[in-house]
């Protein structure tokens, strides 16, 4: 029996599990295990051991394969890698000679292509493009990015030591984000205390000692309430306020304008329990609010996620034991952050970055304003944490592509990301993709995305591939992943693909490591004299941390401090405060809420619908809804439901649900049907099913300072289908 070290890269986690395969055996023949068995600490879930039966999929993408008829209409014949890159550079070439570098937007997913090592951003900074996307523009990667602007890095949760857990929405499960929750469970179990804020009764909330139920989307307004509780009964810092912070009495001013009895209406939780969270969490420290996608997608975001950061500095909880840790860079490692070589990005390239003139917290133009900063105290001007900063906007983005407005995108390539279900407004991203002079997908199979592609080139799976991982550089500790199984037929690394590309195009003196393996080898070359030792050596790598560095370096925000009153912020005339900003005037058309964004246990986003093991599980895509809500609409369990936004319309079966509470209907997402036929008529069921077309985009449902869509509270009806 043949056994090794994995990164699960199934979802966003990487979870480290042990792999075992017979000396004579192949991707079929590999079970996924915990490395630890104890309790509440097999750190594996469903999507870990069931990965390699998506990996032999009969239907997974194993050679290259160029369109063939129209595009979407299903027709595809096989190449070779050779001759599919020759003809992407040329044709990429006539792009850039009529339209400019700017006219290529690339949008990846990290978890999925986390054998990247920042060479997409490498090649889009030497290509002339800053017109990069991702998923985690509204998935941690924009929490990480407006947490630098309030004190320069991401901070990470110290849950072995925490005395307090507050989980705005988050509800990790023995499914779902393992290692967060057994890390919560053993903090309890400690004696820790649990703060659930969450429209459901979770199953986190179950076990909560408050859980404060608020209405969808009011996050900022909750956090303004403790704000006032805890200013106005002196329960922060004073050493960490006096001496550490900028803009305490602009804000003290703007949260004396939240009564309790205002944050209690806005909320729909009574105010008394507000009082005893928000006392809670001031004097049961050291605390963490760890990150939450919740936050991440609503029309308040930059402020609940800056409210959040000034809740954990304010109160002493920041890089402290117990607290939430600012990691920095691993000097003993190179980092992803210095490969992107976001400098040779001209001032020029980056000023043309789509979105980033309106909505720009996680573009280059926030980032050049901490460039000296972050230069100063981290020793890189792009600190690229989660790999979320800096990027272009992507509804501007799919706006130039199907509009040509600021000017024309014509070529997209999309790796590891099923975009056209991966933010709102499909229908703008559906006409985007099928005005493109050229699509490339890298992929495993045909998504809805990549059967509008004009190239689905295969890639490696995290089975078949060595890997090297820092939470996409959002900590100092870095962990191994080896290879345990060679890629089936032609399948190859994102890595390669990029240096063909860049060879192609005259770039290949940046691309000097001839394969991946070269490049792995060469990040650790300051303590090991290749990735294999070091692998087998280093399951995990990091220092000793260290805390209160700022007291020894400052921060890295403009004035050196923690900015509760954002000067980067004020530079672009937004209001340096957080603030609270209304949801529209609510209409007798739409009378319920919907909730969407939410992945489930059996799948991470729009993947593993085509593993079987756990479409038993959830075979089918469902809405969740309560029992008063089911029976004010006479709605029974099963029954085949239509939700309809001022966005669109999709179809789900009811799940009725007691945890749900009245008004709100919950939508997974990312459904669609890969057994379904694929083409641009449903698209596998994804326009029949999928939560990204009753998403809207316009300015209403749109974080003003970010330009990320609003999931968490869309106005909606519903209709029993017959």
């Amino acid at each position: 029996m043949k056994t090794g070290r994995a990164l699960c890269s199934s979802c966003d986690i990487y979870c480290q599990v042990k792999t075992e395969m017979p000396k004579n055996g192949g991707l079929s023949n590999i079970r996924v295990k915990a490395l630890d068995t104890r309790p509440f600490m097999a750190n594996i879930c469903m999507k870990g051991v069931h990965a390699p039966e998506g990996f032999i999929n009969p239907n997974r993408v194993i050679h290259p394969l160029r369109r063939v008829g129209q595009r979407g209409e299903g027709k595809w014949e096989q190449v070779s890698w050779t001759e599919a890159l020759d003809d992407i550079a040329e044709r990429l070439n006539r792009i850039t000679d009529q339209y400019g570098p700017e006219a290529l937007s690339v949008s990846t997913s990290q978890w999925n292509t986390q054998t990247d090592n920042g060479t997409a951003r490498r090649f889009m900074n030497l290509f002339g493009s800053p017109n990069w996307i991702s998923g985690v523009s509204m998935c941690a990667g924009n929490t990480a990015a407006i947490n630098r602007l309030v004190y320069g890095w991401y901070p990470y949760p110290d849950y072995p030591n925490t005395n307090c857990v507050v989980l705005f929405g988050h509800n990790p499960k023995p499914h779902s984000w393992t290692p967060v929750y057994n890390a919560i469970r053993l903090a309890q179990n400690r004696g820790a205390k649990l703060i659930v804020l969450d429209p459901r009764r979770s199953e986190n909330a179950e076990k909560a000692d408050l859980w404060l139920p608020l209405h969808p989307g009011t996050d900022a307004a909750m956090c303004m309430g403790w704000l006032k509780v805890i200013i106005e009964e002196e329960l922060y810092d004073t050493n960490i306020v006096v001496n550490w912070t900028v803009g305490f009495e602009s804000l003290r001013a703007r949260v004396n304008e939240f009564s309790l009895s205002r944050v209690s209406k806005i909320t729909g939780v009574d105010a008394e329990l507000i009082l005893e969270a928000a006392r809670t969490y001031a004097k049961t420290g050291p605390a963490v609010i760890p990150w939450t996608p919740v936050t991440d997608q609503q029309r308040n975001s930059t402020s609940a996620i800056r409210l959040m950061c000034i809740l954990r500095a304010i109160c002493g909880n920041l890089d402290v034991k117990g607290g939430e840790l600012l990691h920095g860079f691993n000097p003993d490692i190179i980092s992803e952050s210095e490969l992107e070589l976001h400098n040779l990005l001209s001032d020029g390239q980056r000023a043309k970055q789509l979105g980033s003139q309106k909505h720009p917290a996680f573009t280059y133009r926030a980032a050049d304003v901490l460039r000296k900063p972050a230069k100063k105290i981290w020793g890189y001007e792009y600190p690229n944490l989660v790999n979320g900063c800096f990027m272009a906007v992507p509804t501007s983005v799919f706006r130039a592509m199907a509009y040509g407005d600021p000017y024309p995108v014509k070529a997209f390539f999309v790796l590891g990301n099923n975009a056209l279900m991966s933010y709102a407004n499909m229908q703008l991203i559906q006409r985007a993709i099928l005005t493109q002079d050229l699509v490339v997908a890298v992929e495993h199979f045909k998504t809805p995305t990549a059967q509008l592609a004009d190239y689905i080139l295969p890639g490696d799976a995290w089975l078949e591939r060595n890997a090297l991982s820092d939470s996409f550089g959002w900590t100092s500790i870095y962990r191994t992943s080896q290879k345990t199984v060679d890629p089936p037929g032609e399948c190859r690394s994102v890595y390669d693909f990029w240096r063909g590309l860049a060879v192609r195009l005259d770039l290949g003196e940046y691309f000097p490591w001839a394969n991946q393996e070269e490049l792995l080898d060469y990040r650790v070359r300051k303590v090991s004299s290749s990735f294999e030792k070091f692998a087998n050596k280093h399951p995990i790598y990091m220092q000793p941390p260290e805390y209160k560095k700022y007291e020894r370096t400052g921060f890295a925000t403009p004035t050196g401090k923690i900015e509760l009153a954002s000067t980067v912020l004020q530079k672009f005339g937004f209001d340096p405060i957080p603030n609270w900003r209304p949801d529209p005037p609510s209409q007798a058309r739409w009378p319920l809420k919907l909730f969407t964004g939410v992945r489930e246990d059996a799948f991470f986003q729009t993947g593993h619908r085509h593993i079987a093991s756990l479409r038993k599980r959830q075979p089918e895509p469902l809405a969740f809804l309560s029992y008063s809500d089911s029976k004010d609409h006479d709605i029974s369990d099963g029954d085949m439901l239509m939700i309809e936004t001022k966005q669109g319309k999709v179809l789900l079966k009811a799940s009725i649900r007691d945890d749900m509470p009245i008004g709100v209907i919950r939508v997974p997402h990312g459904w669609w049907l890969p057994e379904r036929q694929e083409g641009d008529g449903t698209l596998s069921g994804a326009w029949e099913h999928a939560d990204a077309q009753i998403c809207p985009d316009d300015p209403d449902h749109l974080d003003n300072e970010q330009g990320i869509p609003h999931l968490k509270g869309i106005s909606c009806r519903i209709a029993k289908l017959d």
